[in-house]
């Protein structure tokens, strides 16, 4: 029982590394905009499978629906900082993004008040608190399509300056925008002349290897410092 407890709660972090190592890649290929509302259809599939898990009476349900939830927090978790960057305006950019940390924050404070046993964590009610990461997803889901995709990558990856100027007004509103499309081109210029580095090639990169051990140290410590259990 210790063994399935470990793997039920460690396995999310499993999904998790899967999930943000293929984020950029689904980013490139398929847009932020769509690749976030089909990561909140994944993440309502895994909240439906923890929340039947009880009434089916199956432990690997709940472990089923771990990692593809921890999937789709690995690969929303980089996008949303992404998108909600890139579809603010220059002076909103910063505090855009830094809600994530927010509300990553009172996410978690959120699920701890509500697994208590007084609310959602009794016998009858935990499928409920298991399945409810689904609720922001559907509310993500059901507003996303109200929003365009993200200018820099209809300019930058599509070549569709119309379609960017089109999202740009819908975002910030009609106006003299070029200053804001001139940047987003000065952006394409510069990645035309830069190496994107895979995850191995900026492990070995020498000129990396401090800033590296400085996040390494830093996570981890955050991680072993004991804050979970408090």
């Amino acid at each position: 029982l210790l063994f399935l407890w470990s793997i039920t709660v460690s396995i999310f972090g499993i999904g998790g590394l899967l999930g943000s190592s293929g984020s950029r890649y689904l980013a490139v290929k398929y847009g932020k905009k769509k690749c976030l509302m089909c990561n909140n259809l994944l993440m309502i599939v895994a909240a439906s499978i923890m929340g039947c898990s009880k009434t089916a009476r199956s432990f690997e349900m709940i472990l089923i629906g771990r990692f593809i939830c921890g999937i789709s927090t690995g690969v929303g978790v980089p996008l949303y900082q992404q998108y909600v960057g890139e579809i603010s305006p220059k002076k909103l950019r910063g505090f855009a993004n830094s809600t994530s940390s927010f509300f990553w924050s009172l996410g978690k404070s959120i699920g701890q008040i509500s697994g208590q046993r007084e609310l959602l964590g009794s016998r009858s009610l935990w499928p409920m608190l298991m399945a409810s990461c689904g609720l922001p997803a559907l509310v993500q889901l059901v507003t996303l399509p109200f929003f365009p995709e993200s200018p820099p990558y209809l300019l930058m990856r599509q070549g569709d300056q119309e379609g960017c100027k089109k999202a740009i007004r819908q975002l910030w509103g009609e106006g003299h925008h070029q200053a804001e499309i001139d940047d987003i081109m000065k952006e394409k210029a510069t990645m035309k002349n830069t190496k994107i580095l895979s995850v191995l090639e900026l492990m070995k990169e020498p000129a990396f290897r401090w800033q590296l051990y400085m996040i390494v140290i830093l996570t981890a410590t955050v991680q072993l410092c004991g804050i979970n259990a408090v």
